[in-house]
């Protein structure tokens, strides 16, 4: 028996190849088209086309066999993220305990670790003078979850013993567990319930 054949992304052209790159996010063929470069015209019917061809089959499995690998995911990026968060502090967004940088002067990890930015103006009065004033609201992602994530993904958590059976009692010897059969015995069965 034969066996079958191999495909090489590399004979794919960059059309074909961004294709299947789009194609997995969402397995909509026509948007896949549109967005690796075919014509609004054709796309529909290059979608059905590349989705016949065993080499388009072929990369679009390899793509979807390792979506960590296609994506640029590792164990090791998803840690450094959370320990952005884990270690980021409020404080490194202020020049003062009330002057605030600059968002430009930011660095970019200061930047990911912001969750949402508010402001509210007021009028306030100053020396009998209306004064408008600026309030922002800065809120940074939930630190304790990533520590919590660190310490899962490093093994830090230890597994705990949860005794939900004995009541902290020391067990002797396992309790006694009886099984009734209360169904009806199936047709053309010999089995009898209770020996009747």
């Amino acid at each position: 028996m034969d066996e079958p054949k191999q495909y090489d992304s590399s004979d794919l052209t960059g059309k074909q190849r961004k294709f299947c790159e789009e194609y997995i996010f969402d397995f909509n063929g026509t948007r896949a088209a549109k967005a690796a470069g075919y014509s609004e015209d054709t796309a529909y019917s290059i979608a059905s086309e590349n989705l016949k061809k065993p080499e388009i089959q072929a990369y679009i499995s390899e793509l979807e066999s390792d979506l960590a690998k296609t994506a640029g995911i590792s164990r090791l990026r998803v840690l450094k993220e959370h320990e952005k968060l884990a270690f980021s502090s409020i404080a490194h967004l202020h020049n003062t305990w009330i002057q605030r940088k600059e968002f430009e002067a930011l660095t970019d990890d200061q930047k990911a670790c912001i969750a949402e930015i508010s402001t509210q103006t007021k009028t306030v009065q100053i020396n009998d003078q209306p004064t408008q004033i600026e309030f922002v609201k800065i809120k940074l992602y939930d630190k304790q979850k990533s520590l919590d994530s660190i310490s899962k993904m490093l093994g830090f958590d230890a597994a705990q013993k949860v005794d939900v059976t004995s009541k902290g009692e020391k067990l002797t010897q396992a309790p006694e567990v009886k099984v009734y059969n209360t169904a009806p015995p199936l047709a053309g069965s010999e089995d009898k319930i209770d020996g009747k």
